[in-house]
């Protein structure tokens, strides 16, 4: 989504939305609207800055799916 790289699916953070709100997908198999995000801090900044997963979600996403994103980008990257 924000930098539109081909990964594999197991290598992306998944955000859904269904009935019960957003949230972070671990499983990657969750119902309901879902997004892909590489992780790259980059990217998330992007993501941030554009408001564009609020676009694509349909929706405004809260401010702990934001922080719990920075979270697991900053692990990603230290590997």
């Amino acid at each position: 989504m924000g930098c539109q790289e081909m990964l594999p699916k197991q290598s992306l953070i998944r955000i859904v939305k269904d009935g019960e709100g957003v949230r972070i997908d671990p499983t990657g198999k969750a119902d309901g609207r879902g997004a892909y995000l590489c992780g790259k801090s980059e990217c998330l900044k992007k993501l941030l800055k554009n408001k564009r997963l609020d676009k694509v979600l349909h929706t405004q996403i809260p401010a702990e799916i934001y922080t719990k994103l920075e979270e697991l980008s900053s692990n990603m990257e230290v590997r």
